[in-house]
């Protein structure tokens, strides 16, 4: 029996809330704390009247909802996983997704990859990250519905506590990587967001940019470990459906690893955004400078689509 991870400084539930020190006066962003159920008729912010609303505010109520949405997720996921044993179809709960990907956990490949993992967590010598109920995270946390842009990452991080199911995206309380260093330095100075003291990137995800890696799981410091067992063939089921399915999104492609999906990406009604890898081996060869978070903004701005705020 492999050894349970160790506790992350944070419940999974924590990490939605942004701590109360670094909340901001309603003049400038608003803060997402509470879900959608708590905004009243009467409430400036209440969805029920769109058309009395300002942009600032439909966008925090439409982050409102994506929050609520994933909080049940993440309950939904909570309860499958509960007690071990349950199959990775079991764990994707967003009706979106399985719906747009109906039947794809089904196919000899994905049972296979099922075994796989199943028999990983239970005799692996060291443990497999993420846990079970965040394998699905990203789908979960940015339904289909609601994908402007996709953030291709490559494997989960395989330190302790760091792996929560979103590419590049550490939970609070979990020193933030190289790489995510990196992407908020050139943030800060493509739109002067300040840097945060934490690597949780879930305020993106809820508000349409799906954090795909393109593996799904991973041993404990072993690096690709789960790689060519089935994962990718997902990933790109998801990366293919969107692109089919969907127009107008953005794919933000980070690295060759990233590139080598455009393959899959119907160029002539989406936006690909291509740069170096943010890694420090890699960032200053072409990612910083390439103005990604505001070149995003500009595009969904000109679909008639809400920006993203990329401040966390």
């Amino acid at each position: 029996m492999a050894p349970s991870p160790p506790t992350a400084p944070k419940t999974i539930a924590d990490f939605f809330v942004r701590p109360a020190k670094r909340l901001r006066s309603s003049a400038a962003k608003p803060s997402v704390v509470a879900p959608a159920a708590s905004l009243s008729p009467s409430s400036p912010s209440s969805p029920s009247d769109p058309t009395a609303l300002s942009p600032e505010q439909r966008r925090r109520a439409d982050t409102n909802l994506a929050l609520a949405r994933a909080r049940r997720n993440l309950r939904l996921a909570e309860s499958k996983a509960a007690g071990g044993g349950a199959k990775l179809e079991e764990l994707l709960v967003e009706e979106t997704w399985l719906e747009a990907l109906s039947g794809e956990l089904r196919k000899p490949y994905a049972l296979d990859l099922c075994r796989f993992v199943a028999h990983e967590r239970l005799n692996a010598k060291v443990p497999v990250y993420p846990p079970p109920h965040l394998v699905f995270h990203a789908l979960h946390t940015t339904p289909f519905h609601n994908v402007k842009a996709v953030i291709i990452g490559q494997d989960p991080y395989h330190g302790p506590g760091q792996a929560m199911g979103l590419s590049f995206s550490v939970p609070e309380g979990i020193k933030i990587p190289s790489s995510l260093q990196n992407i908020f330095k050139e943030l800060h100075k493509d739109l002067g967001c300040t840097i945060p003291s934490h690597g949780n990137l879930e305020r993106w995800a809820v508000q349409g940019i799906l954090m795909l890696n393109t593996v799904l799981t991973v041993r404990e410091h072993q690096a690709n470990s789960h790689a060519k067992k089935g994962w990718e063939q997902f990933t790109d089921a998801v990366i293919k459906t969107v692109s089919q399915k969907k127009s107008g999104l953005v794919f933000i492609l980070w690295g060759n690893s990233a590139q080598a999906k455009i393959r899959l990406i119907d160029e002539t009604k989406h936006h690909i955004l291509k740069s170096a890898h943010p890694s420090g081996l890699s960032a200053n060869r072409g990612f910083f400078g390439c103005r990604h978070f505001s070149q995003t903004n500009q595009i969904l701005e000109r679909l008639g689509l809400s920006t993203i705020d990329w401040q966390l």
